[in-house]
């Protein structure tokens, strides 16, 4: 299921055998889950519920067959203030523009951000130009008084977290 829910609209219609019946309710699911969490994050701070987190990110980003980047946005107490795509990708590549990432932090009043992207090989490892840029991103939100409070990558072997591995 988490892979019929990661794929394309195209390749979701060919998986599902041409059936929009199917894709409608696929599409409904896809909707309600985002929606649940949504919901479930903005009533306590996000990383106090770091298993509902990761299970959400499991469903929306490990089965990927390309890299979709993300951010969710949040407020001083760590609620969730906005959960956006910020960019889909190639199989091995998603661009993350460090100035639009702040630009939209500041815009919405972040306190801080969580950043996560998936690696469609299964190796959550994170690169070198992940680690790059999860620092560019973190230093210049920090004279704006924006905390970058980790960056997950997910994939189909699991998952990485750089503050865990002291990347951050």
């Amino acid at each position: 299921m988490p892979g019929v829910l990661a794929a394309s609209d195209q390749a979701r219609l060919r998986i599902l055998g041409q059936r929009p019946d199917l894709e409608a309710l696929i599409g409904g699911l896809d909707a309600a889950l985002t929606h649940i969490a949504t919901l479930r994050f903005s009533r306590g701070p996000v990383v106090d519920n770091w298993p509902a987190l990761l299970d959400y990110l499991r469903l929306t980003h490990a089965f990927s067959a390309v890299e979709i980047a993300r951010v969710l946005h949040l407020d001083g107490q760590g609620r969730l203030i906005l959960d956006e795509v910020i960019s889909r990708g190639t199989i091995d590549e998603a661009t993350i523009h460090v100035r639009e990432v702040i630009r939209r932090a500041v815009e919405i009043h972040a306190a801080s951000i969580l950043l996560i992207h998936n690696h469609p090989s299964g190796d959550p490892t994170p690169s070198r130009a992940d680690v790059d840029l999860t620092r560019r991103i973190a230093r210049a939100g920090q004279p704006l008084g924006i905390a970058v409070h980790d960056h997950l990558i997910m994939s189909s072997g699991g998952h990485a977290s750089m503050r865990e591995l002291g990347l951050l």
